[in-house]
């Protein structure tokens, strides 16, 4: 799956190897991370796009408010974000 804006992923490499984060925006080779918890709105991670994977790139929730340029919460994300770690077992 492609990396872009709005998308669920799993760091690769780092600290934060194995969390899971919402792609906030993109420049060049790089993503910004926000997990609405540590990583907030205010103070994304930014981190190279090859140290990160395509968990999900699912159609609802954060996801579609960030790509759509919408009001999108820290605690939205992290609800969602927890959602999908205890789906995917993360």
């Amino acid at each position: 799956m492609e990396i872009t804006t709005g998308t669920i992923v799993k760091s690769l490499a780092g600290h934060d190897k194995e969390e899971v984060f919402f792609i906030l925006r993109e420049e060049g080779e790089y993503v910004y991370l926000v997990d609405g918890k540590y990583r907030t709105l205010d103070k994304p991670k930014k981190k190279n796009r090859k140290h990160v994977e395509t968990v999900s790139c699912e159609m609802d929730g954060p996801g579609k408010k960030i790509r759509e340029n919408q009001r999108v919460t820290d605690e939205e994300i992290a609800r969602f974000i927890k959602c999908i770690k205890r789906f995917l077992r993360v």
